[in-house]
């Protein structure tokens, strides 16, 4: 018998169950439902440079999770006019909404509904990750949520998501955009609520006992 073979080995500590996290229905789209997709196909802006679209919209019992990608292209920009582009185009929107006395130059998004009620991405940013029992904000709510890109020395391209909570009412939803950055002003499409609405009749839960807020 070697050295350690003679040696006891302790059982390793029971793990208990790690609780899982499940954020408030405000924060973000359900987990255990089956959306139904809406294919939209919109340009929110469209230059000799840069485009932005919205793709389609994935509808879900408490809200509708917008599909959204934009791409820039090079033209006569300068290398280090190309790097400072390139740091706007993928920085976070809060990364430069906190420099003192800059202008909102980066990405903006919201949304006003038929009744009149508004919501800005950008009143949310410093609310990640709420705690489950968080109390609700004021609806509606509109969170961004960006999904990485790539680029190279002739363009640049990513995409993200905005979630709308609740469910928007039946009339006009004004879906809003600027970025100063990219050269696109204040921009807007019509979409309509009623139409987002139905769609959710064809959500689908995974499984039937599963709680729908979950």
């Amino acid at each position: 018998m070697t050295f350690f073979q003679d040696l006891p080995v302790p059982e390793p500590p029971r793990r208990g169950r790690t609780v899982r996290y499940v954020p408030p229905e405000w924060a973000g789209a359900p987990r255990y439902e089956l959306p139904a997709v809406v294919h939209l196909g919109r340009f929110l802006h469209r230059s000799p440079t840069f485009i932005m679209a919205v793709e389609s919209v994935k509808v879900y019992s408490t809200g509708c999770l917008f599909d959204l990608s934009w791409k820039l292209r090079r033209r006569n920009e300068s290398d280090e006019q190309w790097d400072e582009l390139n740091a706007s185009f993928f920085s976070q929107p809060h990364a430069r909404w906190a420099r003192p006395r800059q202008p909102l130059a980066a990405l903006l998004c919201g949304v006003q509904l038929a009744d009149g009620s508004k919501a800005s991405s950008g009143a949310m940013l410093n609310r990640p990750h709420p705690a489950p029992n968080a109390p609700n904000p004021d609806p509606p709510v509109i969170l961004f949520q960006g999904q990485g890109g790539n680029g190279g020395d002739d363009e640049m391209s990513s995409s993200g998501t905005l979630w709308l909570w609740p469910m928007p009412p039946a009339g006009d939803l004004r879906l809003v955009t600027q970025w100063t950055d990219m050269g696109m002003p204040e921009t807007s499409i019509t979409l309509d609520g009623g139409h987002l609405r139905d769609a959710s009749a064809h959500v689908q839960p995974y499984w039937p006992e599963e709680d729908q807020q979950q």
